[in-house]
């Protein structure tokens, strides 16, 4: 009770969409790949839990998704935000009548980027490639922010699926597993050189699962973003905007460009992960503004005083291009460029921060 429906491969629910196997697993939902019978095609459906809230919390994302729908009418841009098709309610089999199972059907698409990702760990995805997905996400940011007046809220590999490529030849490919990191079937093979070489360009992207996003006008939590893309007026307790969705963008452009995290924040036996996270920051882009740090009443949670931390000391300056030359051996003009595109994304003030549009016309990615 209260958990997920125990789907079965072979059901068919509200009378139209046959389960044909699992896609994924998550804390609040299950999502299924099943055969739409009524228009003879596949499509995704997310299950979600049947728990008190659940309910809820689906209808927010259905009218997040309508107004995705309505305003694509009038931007193109929408087709970078994955499509809803349908939703309904559906009684599980140990579910009180007063929570039944939100169900919501999407287009069919291909594995997330994170498992892309996970092919070219080492090294990071080939730039071109790089460029091409991030002009996709920021568009579909763009139409979000200004049309929709949406913040996502939680933009990170997982939360972008791939699509446009032979759908059989991504899902052969690609392996992936939510428990374990993922890694391409068998790297050698002349499957895999053949998604890496002839259809990675091919591969198109959309943002995906609007579940935790919310108006701009009406944020739902304080409390946002998954750890190490979690901006840094997240972290310190403040007010956020769509600049939020803008600091996720850059720290997920690094990762796919270099396979490494631009902030991975651990915890340590004095400090919290949250210290780490505001140390790291401070180590890469240098000494948080005074009004920044005690423009709000939790301050002290982090700092002793302007510019000193709390429960670390010893920080370890480092810059951007460094990092990139030294570490993943990029050329000093090629780390420049990058640095140069993903800095104003970075930018300690929201409202200084670069929007999706201007991060659009900045020269790296129009390269």
């Amino acid at each position: 009770t209260g958990g997920h429906h125990p789907m079965q491969e072979g059901e068919v629910f509200n009378t139209r969409y046959q389960v044909l196997h699992e896609l994924g697993c998550g804390a609040f939902a299950t999502v299924w790949l099943c055969q739409d019978m009524r228009r003879k095609k596949q499509v995704a459906v997310k299950v979600l839990k049947s728990r008190e809230g659940f309910a809820e919390t689906a209808q927010d994302e259905v009218a997040f998704l309508h107004c995705v729908r309505c305003m694509k009418k009038k931007d193109r841009a929408g087709e970078n935000i994955v499509c809803l098709l349908d939703d309904f309610r559906m009684i599980g089999e140990n579910v009180p009548d007063s929570f039944p199972h939100a169900c919501l059907v999407f287009e069919a698409l291909g594995p997330s980027l994170r498992c892309l990702m996970g092919s070219y760990t080492a090294q990071g995805l080939p730039l071109p490639f790089v460029r091409k997905s991030l002009q996709q996400v920021l568009a579909g940011l763009h139409f979000l922010h200004k049309r929709c007046r949406i913040i996502h809220t939680d933009i990170k590999p997982e939360n972008i699926l791939l699509y446009g490529c032979s759908k059989g030849l991504l899902m052969d490919t690609l392996n992936c597993n939510q428990e374990t990191e993922v890694r391409l079937k068998g790297a050698g093979s002349d499957l895999a050189n053949q998604l890496q070489e002839s259809a990675l360009m091919s591969i198109e992207v959309k943002i995906a699962d609007l579940g935790s996003a919310c108006w701009t006008y009406k944020p739902f939590s304080k409390e946002i973003q998954t750890q190490p893309y979690r901006a840094l007026e997240v972290l310190l307790g403040l007010d956020y905007g769509t600049p939020a969705d803008i600091w996720s963008m850059a720290c997920l452009a690094f990762e796919m460009a270099t396979g490494e995290r631009l902030f991975d924040p651990q915890p340590g036996k004095y400090f919290s992960r949250d210290d780490d996270h505001v140390a790291c920051i401070i180590e890469l882009l240098g000494r948080i503004p005074p009004q920044i740090v005690f423009s709000w009443n939790k301050s002290t949670k982090f700092f002793s005083r302007p510019g000193a931390l709390l429960r670390l000391s010893r920080l370890s300056p480092r810059s951007l291009p460094g990092i990139l030359a030294d570490r993943h051996g990029w050329t000093p003009r090629e780390a420049a460029a990058f640095a140069a595109f993903l800095l104003p994304a970075l930018h300690y003030t929201p409202e200084r921060r670069a929007s999706a549009a201007q991060s659009l016309r900045h020269a790296w990615i129009t390269a």
